[in-house]
């Protein structure tokens, strides 16, 4: 019995000394992020029979648990994927919003200054300081539209850069992910089952971090090891083997990276659309949704405004009773052959209506017996046999007819990209602006209706103006700005209310931790009191039998 009250003291020192030693963990860990509250778990130890009955042998040490719930952790995981989303989104459209709306560097005002100068032309068709006044003027909207898309492309350079880094850092998540999993399920077999719990807050750290770039779905395995997959149920992580993904050239479109996945030694493109969540989806998903169709719908405006311009302007008759040239020039729609494709066959697309032309780009494929045109903004399909066919005034056709595609071929088609890069005004001497009519040199007939295509519906299939136009443009970009933001803002809200719900269940309170403490202390010094009369009592037994 003596040595049985020495024992029960021992088991008492060793509880106190790991309740003490927890609640120090804790207090030390209360600022770590992603840090879960431990405990002690204890329980009596089994009593020893004595024929009067059952006789207590202390208590025993179950394990230490960290006090975490899977539940709060996806609803954080989800709140902070969310949020990232539309963190990245509202940064990069906000670039845009800035860009188009400046009332002294967008285009509307650019456009004014070159239509004033038309007027001013026709007050004065014989005037050369007017007909220069309205070439410079011409310049100056030639170098906005080249300005705003260069930007857009600077814009674009920096969605591709951070695109690069996001992905990589997935792929560093997924490697460390698996790493882990693999010293949890070491860790856990050799202490017999006991939990590693700073191993398990570091691994689901690492999901909320995966979280942020992209969103993940986790599936938890019998043996405590995480699956993770993202995309359309693309796997990440698999036990202790880590999947990843890489960015590069899109294989339709050089000057645009995309991510590709890396899973048993092949290497393939993952579509934009099942990349959702997380800083990553957010990216490109204004890449997708915004960025091009801010820089097709300028490039769309610039080339309605040289086709129209030009058209009117050639019919007209400069101060020398010369007829009239082309006064800007533009760029051509843009055309690309996939990477894989097998043939070498290239498509050549050409504008034949502006008025008609959407802003959006185009998938062509072939699939062996028929051609199938895809409108990547909407979706809709059209499907033909041969080219040259014309679809939404812009004709297609091969560049060599006798190089013809091979089935599963694709092809890029971006009739509006390239239209504000290459815009320039064509003449360079002002008596050669077409400003009068056949058989009136010097009258101002044709400058009065150059003017007038001011205020003439000719984009979009006659239902707005130049300025009507880039008019939309900016208030569609100022809308989704706003939008965004307001969105940011309750997903802010969300993930807020989510890690005070998750820090409620796991977070550390130091004053429960003190309290805590001083428990553990007065634990510690009653066993030793216990422990100190038992080895009185084994003293005093010791000299009886003397």
């Amino acid at each position: 019995m003596a040595s049985n009250n020495l024992s029960i003291g021992q088991s008492a020192l060793a509880a106190a000394q790991a309740g003490m030693a927890t609640a120090g963990h804790n207090i030390a860990n209360a600022s770590t992020p992603g840090y879960s509250r431990q405990v002690v778990v204890q329980s009596a130890a089994p009593p020893q029979e004595f024929g009067y009955g059952y006789v207590g042998r202390g208590t025993e040490i179950e394990t230490v648990k960290r006090i975490y719930s899977d539940f709060l952790g996806k609803q954080v995981a989800a709140a902070q994927s969310s949020k990232a989303e539309l963190d990245s989104y509202y940064t990069q459209i906000r670039q845009i919003d800035n860009l188009l709306a400046d009332s002294s560097a967008g285009l509307s005002p650019a456009l004014q200054d070159f239509f004033n100068g038309v007027q001013d032309v026709a007050s004065n068709p014989t005037s050369t300081a007017s007909r220069q006044s309205m070439l410079s003027a011409g310049e100056a909207l030639a170098g906005r539209f080249r300005l705003l898309d260069r930007r857009l492309d600077e814009i674009r350079q920096g969605v591709n850069s951070e695109i690069t880094t996001s992905v990589g850092a997935i792929t560093s998540y997924a490697q460390q992910l698996a790493q882990l999993n693999d010293a949890i399920q070491r860790a856990e077999g050799s202490s017999h089952g006991n939990p590693p719990n700073d191993l398990l807050d570091r691994r689901d750290l690492l999901i909320a971090d995966l979280s942020e770039e992209i969103k993940a779905t986790v599936v938890k395995q019998d043996g405590g090891m995480y699956n993770v997959f993202i995309g359309n149920g693309l796997p990440l992580v698999v036990g202790a083997q880590a999947y990843g993904l890489k960015a590069g050239p899109s294989q339709s479109d050089p000057t645009r990276v995309e991510a590709y996945y890396n899973g048993n030694g092949v290497t393939t493109a993952v579509s934009e659309e099942s990349l959702a969540g997380g800083r990553l989806g957010g990216l490109l998903g204004f890449r997708a949704t915004m960025l091009d169709s801010a820089q097709n719908s300028l490039g769309r405006i610039a080339l309605g405004l040289a086709a129209s311009f030009n058209a009117q302007h050639m019919l007209g008759r400069d101060i020398n009773g010369y007829q009239g040239t082309a006064f800007f020039t533009v760029g051509d729609p843009l055309a690309s052959a996939s990477a894989a494709n097998t043939s070498g066959a290239q498509i050549l697309p050409r504008v034949l209506d502006a008025n008609a032309m959407t802003t959006s780009n185009y998938s062509l494929r072939y699939d062996g017996s028929q051609y199938v045109l895809t409108r990547l903004n909407d979706g809709v399909t059209q499907t033909f046999a041969s080219l040259p066919q014309s679809v939404d005034g812009v004709a297609l056709e091969l560049v060599d007819p006798g190089i013809p595609p091979l089935a599963g071929d694709q092809f890029l088609i971006r009739p509006t990209a390239a239209g504000a890069s290459n815009f320039a005004v064509a003449l360079k001497d002002p008596a050669r602006i077409a400003a009068s009519l056949e058989g009136e040199v010097g009258d101002n007939r044709n400058a009065l209706l150059l003017a007038k295509l001011q205020g003439t519906k000719s984009l979009a299939q006659g239902t707005a103006t130049y300025e009507g136009a880039y008019g939309q443009l900016v208030s569609l970009i100022g809308n989704k700005t706003h939008e965004s933001e307001v969105t940011r803002a309750a997903a802010e809200t969300t993930l807020s209310e989510a890690v005070k719900a998750q820090q409620a269940e796991s977070g550390v309170n130091l004053d429960e931790e003190a309290a805590k403490l001083l428990l553990y202390q007065q634990a510690y010094q009653a066993a030793g009191r216990y422990m100190q009369i038992a080895n009185q009592v084994f003293d005093v037994l010791l000299r009886l039998g003397d």
